[in-house]
């Protein structure tokens, strides 16, 4: 069981941010998301993408962002579940909120903020026969602890930069590495398509291109995958886990049975604090509408400082809050 003063749903930038708007008013946070890892989208779909409309940085690249983000929210030392989904919000008689995973992590909040972006992203699954049927049995789609697959026989698919950071990671972990992509090049970084070459050309790592898995077959665990191939025929070959990594879809998901008003797939707030139709539960960033809504990480970080000053005066509803610049009062950690 965790008990904290606020449980934000997403990691993203905008869920990063509440933590440091939080953490000033001496609240504390725990984050969890249904990624591997901090960032949201932009870690995991172009972490190498530059942004140009954050205050101060001509240019940023969207992972040294969530690197800055992290750094300035160290301080009020935040927890994190990750690789877990939310899949319940319980409110009790007192107020209190239970919020239960994926995974069954219990965690016990005073306020809830849903951060989750665009909603809880999904990944998509390629079309290969027998796939579900090995999911969680060699078949995953995240790589939470690259550990699990040391001195194992690893299939990576996919053309992205998620498949070619993995390859090249995994080299050195797995006893056989094969990367598949139906392309003849790559959607990801230059610098990582040419360093994911010159492993295949040393023989340290299997490369097919051109080519993409048609069925996977095991008794029980993953055994071996089908490739089909553009010059030649189907060949099977043997493997202990696969990971297709063909990116995320954004799915309302469990966020559409809590109760919550919602227009379309966003949650509806109210423009003064962002708090939502069920008392104690506030929506920021893209997940949420209202009258003149932007989808801007500068408006999310925004709606999460009105939101941290709203969530203050619920969660401690007798003491009175007195606004100070940070250049007055400076970073006060707990």
């Amino acid at each position: 069981m965790i008990d904290t003063d606020i449980c934000i749903i997403g990691a993203g930038p905008v869920g990063l941010f509440a933590v440091f708007e939080a953490g000033l008013l001496k609240m504390r946070c725990h984050l969890v998301d249904a990624l591997p890892q901090v960032g949201g989208q932009l870690s995991e779909i172009y972490p190498q993408k530059p942004i140009y409309d954050i205050p101060g940085y001509p240019s940023i690249l969207a992972q040294e962002l969530i690197e800055n983000l992290m750094e300035q929210i160290s301080p009020f030392r935040p927890g994190f579940t990750l690789a877990e989904r939310v899949d319940s919000i319980e409110k009790d008689q007192a107020g209190k909120f239970t919020v239960l995973t994926s995974e069954k992590t219990l965690i016990t909040a005073k306020v809830i903020v849903i951060a989750g972006g665009l909603g809880c992203f999904e990944p998509r699954k390629p079309a290969i026969s027998g796939l579900e049927d090995f999911e969680g049995r060699g078949i995953s789609y995240f790589i939470k602890d690259p550990e699990l697959f040391r001195n194992k026989k690893i299939v990576l698919s996919g053309g992205g930069d998620s498949a070619l950071d993995w390859t090249i990671f995994l080299a050195e972990v797995a006893s056989e590495l094969t990367l598949v992509h139906r392309g003849e090049s790559f959607r990801g970084a230059p610098d990582s398509a040419e360093k994911v070459g010159q492993l295949a050309s040393e023989g340290k790592i299997r490369l097919l291109l051109e080519s993409q898995i048609t069925s996977v077959s095991g008794n029980g665990h993953l055994q071996s995958v089908t490739v089909a191939g553009k010059t030649r025929q189907d060949f099977a070959f043997e493997a202990d886990h696969l990971i297709p990594l063909f990116g995320l879809t954004p799915k309302l998901g469990p966020i559409a049975s809590w109760g919550l008003a919602l227009d379309k797939s966003a949650i509806e707030v109210r423009l003064s604090d962002y708090s939502t139709s069920v008392e104690g539960i506030y929506a920021i960033g893209d997940i949420n509408t209202y009258p003149g809504k932007l989808k801007l990480i500068l408006s999310g970080f925004h709606e999460a400082a009105l939101m941290a000053q709203s969530a203050f005066k619920y969660v401690y509803p007798q003491q009175k809050l007195s606004f100070k610049y940070t250049t007055v009062n400076g970073i006060n950690a707990f």
